[in-house]
């Protein structure tokens, strides 16, 4: 309860504003992120899209399309089916976490420096939240709840269905086998449907909620795209600026008070 009391202080305590620059145009502080966004020229296939403003390297880029990836040391093809379709909505959405300088709003940010009273504030939620969601890769930050238009969650689903996993996250709880991750005991290879009846399934257990499925389309310059055609530019920039831009100081003092009964009622 302490660590909840001291977040309420300390967002009392500062005036309703965020640094939404901040959050814009950067990498996160994870292996192997580029300290900040620069253009890469020979990016690989499906991180093709970030080539003007990358957070990966050309050579991220290559090991995230290996069958058994260098990056993490894991098969898609964990259950020896993946159809192709399928492992292309898996190497796009790679290839978006890699690389993509527009995720800053989703950043759940771990043991960084504290710059503002503000930015303290956001640290000690973080810090809350990751002690019972820490990251099982022991990256110093991880994004939470990113939101992926509606038409990604749905196709990514769709071209999904009859290929196989064994589990429902992937985060974590995989056995290790010489230096590899494999199914647990007893957990079973069924296709996409079984551990994934929606769509919001998928997009939001995979990878620990570091996706949201979001309802909203593609055209409403609200929700993120885990892939799009180069030639038609970033969607996401716009959509980073979005979230990042100040709340207005009605709707952050509506939700502290009902933080604020919240933790009354916990007392």
């Amino acid at each position: 309860m302490g660590c909840w009391w001291q977040l309420l202080l300390g967002l009392w305590a500062v005036p309703p504003t965020w640094a939404g620059r901040e959050l814009l145009n950067i990498c996160m502080n994870a292996k192997p992120h580029k300290p900040e966004p620069s253009p890469e020229a020979k990016l690989y296939e499906e991180c093709i899209p970030w080539k003007d403003s990358a957070c990966c390297t050309a050579n991220t880029s290559w090991e995230a399309h290996l069958d058994v990836s260098l990056l993490y040391n894991f098969s898609l093809v964990h259950c020896g089916l993946m159809m192709p379709d399928c492992q292309k909505h898996f190497l796009q959405a790679i290839c978006f976490y890699e690389c993509s300088p527009n995720l800053g709003p989703w950043i759940q940010r771990v043991g960084r420096t504290i710059d503002s009273p503000q930015i303290g504030a956001i640290i000690i939620l973080a810090s809350c939240y990751a002690r019972t969601q820490l990251d099982p890769s022991g990256q110093a930050e991880r994004i939470l709840d990113a939101p992926l238009c509606r038409e990604d969650c749905e196709q990514w689903w769709a071209d999904c269905r009859t290929s196989y996993t064994c589990k429902s996250n992937w985060h974590g709880g995989w056995t290790w086998s010489r230096g590899k991750p494999r199914c647990p005991a007893r957990a079973l290879c069924h296709p996409f449907l079984h551990y994934f009846p929606t769509p919001a399934d998928l997009c939001e257990k995979i990878w620990s909620n570091s996706f949201k499925a979001s309802p909203e389309h593609r055209t409403s310059g609200r929700c993120l795209q885990k892939w799009f055609k180069p030639a038609g530019g970033n969607p996401n920039v716009a959509v980073a600026r979005l979230f990042a831009s100040p709340a207005p100081s009605w709707e952050l003092s509506d939700t502290l008070l009902a933080f604020s009964l919240f933790l009354l009622l916990l007392s």
